[in-house]
Order: C-alpha cells, then sequence, then structure tokens
C-alpha cells in the first residue's frame, strides 16, 4: 500500500454519523482523498483507523486499523490490530485481532527444545534450519537475532478473501492479485503465518502454524505447531509438532502425525497413526523420512524412527522403533513369520508407472507464483543417489554371509529383518544410478569438471552441498550474513549453482560404478547405450503396469463395457 491520509472535513462526520456510524474519537480517523463516505454503514469506530478510497465497511466494528483501498468489510464483529492491503475481501467474521508476532511453534519434538517463531516471508528451509541445528549454539542465537528485527504487525495481503470464519488471533496471511489467498469457513486461527496462494476452509482449526505457498487445509482439520511446506494438502485429521516438506498429502479423518520430520513429496494414508506411542516416560521422542515417505493403509509404527527416500510401508502395526537405510523399499511386518522384511528398489522394480509419475507430477502442480522455497521434484537427484550408494554397500555386506539375506540395525528387536530379492535389488540400485547420472548430463560432454561433493542436506525442499551449507552457518555466525533476507540470497545464490553441482556429481557416480577417476571415450559411450536401453525398459514397464490395471477384470467388472470404463478413468 502506498496511499495518502488526511482527516475528515465536519461534513463527512456528520454524513458518517447519519449513516449509523460511531466512532470514540472521530479525529483519530484518517482516510484518503477520495473516501467515500455513503460506502459506511453502522459502523463502530475505535482507536486510529486509517480508510482507503472506496472502501466499503458495513456493519462492522474497527480498532486500530488500517484498511487499503477497495476493501470490502461486512459483518465482522471486530477487527482489531491489523494492517489489510488493497481490494481485501472480509465477510461474516467473529473476531479477527492482531497484535504481534506469533507465539513459537514447538515442532519435531513435544518438548519444545526445537521452537521456532514464524514470521511473514519465512521459507519452510528457514523453518528447518532453525529447529534442526540446535548443536550450532552461536547459529540458533542469531537466527533468533534477525527475527527480532523484523516488524510484528499482523497483516493481510492484496486482494485476499476471509469469510465465514470464528475466530483469527495473530495470523498473518500473504496474498496478492497474482496469487491470492483464501480463508472460508474456518473455525479458529490463531498464531500463525498464512503463505500465498494458500486455501483454508471447511471448519479448519489451526494453532501456532506456518504455512508455505498453495497449501490447502480443509475439512475439519487441526493442527498445532507444526510447518506445512508449499502444495500441501491437509484435510480431516490431525497433524501436531511436525515440519513437513513440500507436495505432501494427508487427507483422511483416522490419520495422525505428531513430532516428526516429513522430507515431503509424501502421502499418509488412512488410518496412520504416527507417532501415537513414545518409548520413554516423556514425550520426547521424533520420527524422520526422507523425501517420498507412503506409509500405506493402517500402518502404525513408533517413536522413534527413521527411513530412507520413498519408504513404502505395507498394511500394519509395527511393533518396535525402525530404522530403515535402504531407499525405495517396500517395508512388511510378516507377522505369521514374526519378522519384519524389506525389498530394495522395490519402486524400480515393480512400480515403475509411479516413480516416473510422481518426479513429473510434483513439478506440473507447482502452480506458485512467488517461489521463495527452491525444490528438487525429481526422485532421483544428489541426495537420493548417495542413499542408493550406501545401500549397495550394505546389501553387499549382508549378502557376503550366505544364504538369506538378514539386515541388521533396523529394527530395534531382537526378530529377524529379512532382505527380499537382495540381488535383484543391487543390480536395481545400479540401474537407477545409471539413469540418474545419463539423466542428468544427457545432452552435455563426458569431459565433465568432476570434483563431486558427497554430503547432501535436504533445507526445506532445496537440496545443499554439505560444504555450502557448512559456509551458510559459519557466515551466520560470524556476521557475514546479517538477516533473513541475506540467508535468502545465499540460498538463492547456491539454487544457481545446484546444476552444475548436480552434473558433477552425476559424474562422480559413473565413475565411481566404473571404479575409474576419469571416465574414458569408451566409458562414456558404455553408458549412453546403457542409459537408451534403461529408457527403453523403462517405457515398456509402464505400458506393462498400466496394462495390469486395464485388464484386470475385478477392477473392469464394475463397468458395463470398456467404453463407460474409458469415458470415467480418462
Amino acid at each position: 500500500m502506498n496511499h495518502r491520509y488526511r482527516s475528515l472535513t465536519p461534513g463527512e462526520i456528520e454524513q458518517l454519523e447519519r449513516a449509523g456510524n460511531y466512532a470514540d474519537d472521530w479525529s483519530a480517523v484518517r482516510v484518503a482523498d477520495s473516501f467515500c463516505p455513503k460506502c459506511l454503514r453502522n459502523n463502530i469506530l475505535e482507536g486510529y483507523v486509517t480508510l482507503g478510497e472506496q472502501s466499503t465497511v458495513v456493519n462492522s466494528t474497527l480498532r486500530n486499523c488500517s484498511v487499503g483501498a477497495d476493501a470490502d468489510i461486512r459483518d465482522v464483529r471486530l477487527l482489531s490490530d491489523y494492517v489489510l492491503g488493497d481490494r481485501v475481501t472480509l465477510f461474516n467474521i467473529g473476531e479477527m485481532t492482531g497484535g504481534g508476532r506469533p507465539h513459537a511453534l514447538e515442532v519435531m519434538n513435544e518438548n519444545g527444545g526445537r521452537a521456532i517463531v514464524p514470521f511473514a516471508g519465512m521459507t519452510i528451509g528457514d523453518a528447518y534450519m532453525w529447529a534442526r541445528y540446535r548443536g550450532r549454539k552461536v547459529f540458533m542465537q542469531r537466527l533468533e537475532e534477525f527475527t527480532d528485527k523484523l516488524t510484528d504487525e499482523s497483516r493481510v495481503g492484496d486482494c485476499c478473501t476471509v469469510k465465514n470464519t470464528t475466530c483469527i488471533r495473530n495470523v498473518t496471511i500473504q496474498s496478492t492479485e497474482a496469487d491470492r489467498t483464501v480463508v472460508d469457513s474456518c473455525i479458529t486461527l490463531i498464531d500463525g503465518v498464512v503463505g500465498y496462494g494458500c486455501t483454508l476452509e471447511h471448519g479448519v482449526i489451526a494453532e501456532r502454524f506456518l504455512l508455505g505457498e498453495h497449501v490447502h487445509l480443509e475439512f475439519g482439520l487441526r493442527l498445532n505447531d507444526t510447518v506445512v511446506g508449499d502444495n500441501s494438502t491437509l484435510a480431516r485429521c490431525e497433524v501436531g509438532n511436525s515440519v513437513i516438506f513440500p507436495a505432501h498429502e494427508q487427507h483422511h479423518n483416522n490419520s495422525f502425525l505428531i513430532a516428526g520430520l516429513i522430507m515431503g513429496q509424501s502421502n499418509i494414508a488412512a488410518g496412520g497413526t504416527i507417532g501415537s506411542n513414545h518409548n520413554s516416560r516423556t514425550a520426547d521422542n521424533e520420527l524422520a523420512a526422507g523425501r517420498g515417505f507412503w506409509p500405506g493403509l493402517c500402518c502404525s509404527f513408533k517413536h522413534s524412527s527413521r527411513f530412507a527416500s520413498y519408504c513404502l510401508l505395507a498394511k500394519g502395526d509395527y511393533p518396535a522403533e525402525l530404522d530403515i537405510k535402504l531407499p525405495f523399499a517396500l517395508v512388511n511386518n510378516n507377522v505369521s513369520k514374526d519378522q519384519l522384511e524389506v525389498m530394495p528398489a522395490y519402486w524400480w522394480m515393480y512400480n515403475m508407472y509411479a516413480m516416473d509419475r510422481n518426479s513429473k507430477k510434483f513439478a506440473k502442480r507447482d502452480k506458485r507464483v512467488v517461489k521463495a522455497q527452491h525444490i528438487e521434484f525429481d526422485n532421483l537427484a544428489p541426495d537420493t543417489a548417495e542413499e542408493i550408494l550406501g545401500g549397495m554397500e550394505l546389501l553387499r555386506q549382508w549378502m557376503g554371509k550366505g544364504g538369506t539375506v538378514f539386515a541388521e540395525g533396523m529394527e530395534k528387536s531382537k526378530r529377524p529383518t529379512v532382505v527380499l530379492k537382495a540381488a535383484e535389488g543391487l543390480k536395481a540400485y545400479e540401474e537407477m544410478l545409471v539413469f540418474y547420472a545419463m539423466k542428468t548430463l544427457e545432452g552435455g560432454e563426458s569431459k565433465v569438471e568432476r570434483g563431486e561433493c558427497r554430503e547432501w542436506v535436504n533445507i526445506g525442499g532445496q537440496l545443499v552441498a554439505g560444504p555450502d551449507m557448512e559456509r551458510l552457518i559459519a557466515d551466520v555466525e560470524s556476521g557475514v550474513i546479517g538477516s533473513w533476507a541475506q540467508v535468502h540470497e545465499r540460498m538463492d545464490a547456491l539454487w544457481q549453482a545446484y546444476p552444475a553441482q548436480r552434473a558433477a556429481h552425476a559424474y562422480g557416480v559413473l565413475c565411481r560404478l566404473a571404479g575409474v577417476d576419469a571416465l574414458t571415450d569408451a566409458l562414456w559411450q558404455h553408458y549412453r547405450q546403457r542409459y537408451a536401453d534403461i529408457q527403453a525398459d523403462i517405457e515398456k514397464q509402464k505400458v506393462a503396469s498400466r496394462r495390469k490395471d486395464d485388464e484386470n477384470p475385478f477392477r473392469n467388472m464394475t463397468y458395463w463395457d470398456s467404453a463407460e470404463r474409458d469415458a470415467v478413468l480418462q
């Protein structure tokens, strides 16, 4: 907003009073030059109030507020201590009160040892860094100082719509004409920040929260002390004390997530009780899951547990803590044999259609206009490639002991953990690495600068090389970086450098697979042919996966004929 305000004229005050408006001090009311007195009817104005040009206010109470141009405010029982942008619509609201920065969020741990304070413009990566790097005390102190310098006004951005809502207290709502946010028919929103382009509707109750961009909350969701990443949908469920990275889906009545770090591109199915029990005398346990986490129907497992990227858990009640080190795996609790079973590379071997689709759909669904949080959407990237390399090493160790392949250290119990199809999984992992590396280098030359980084961290969806993250932390600690804005500038610069870093990493992966320091022309041609063969095989597997569905008589029996089926499923 950039408006000039003036005092009301005696004639305007008289006209306002005749229309049923009351002010405890008309001299504290300031208006734009083109203010329209006839647009205000039956209102109470308390304290300092500024009104933009052509703004309509009807049957409402405004206290210490600044209202932008072309606003439409009707039937708001109390609007207090808010700054509203232009073209904001407020309708039928019980209470909407600001007054300061939201309270701290106790994320990832119910004991509060990872508490963060949300602010407008905070990215998911900001929240994760603040919550995660607790061992770096100077870094933590500096982040707190950065936040203390920021404005603590409660704001509603341009073109935002809020209606039919009981209570909004100390919530900043970010919105623009191009990326509009809508709050409709919510019950309670307290102490939070709502990102651009979000939709909150149908009975949501949320307290102490941070929402990224284009987050959808609906249908009775109960949310507390949680960060929700961009492009995520939560509905009908209960989620608390968690940090959730972008592209998360959880919308079932009977799903429950407490004290978790879920690193995005994830889906919590119905019946999921994640964090429903603890294994110590206090609620101080945590759960950490890499990208692509997908517990199936009716999964229940204990804190503390950890999962590699793209873990798919079969239906079951998992009796002990888990540490699944193999990525892209299927995990099953085999009750009849009393053993935990893990199949490595399951997605690549048996779910290729979904694996290929997932990499594309997340990017395709990204409708953000303001993309403050950078996101790696591809399921094969430096982070997952390094997990695969680690998984291959584990498989070689376990397979060398002969017979049935038993894993070690993946469940806190005395029963066995059996690796299913270990040899096939090892081969699939190698194919996945070739595919990742050649897809990254496709169109390039074999003479790539190697110097690859082996350690990568996922900062809210953006992959950052470990040494770069250490430099960022050191620069914050030393004062080279002195604000959140400068943190964001550094993350932007790292994102610009990421393609070259990823290419160097991909080249290094091929060198490691070949056991050489640099690829010869012959090796390069070998991998180009391998890549072409793998691509052809992927297309066959995708077609086969779809054909399996199309030819399934049980799937088709609810349709009269193929014409009806094709019309419904198109």
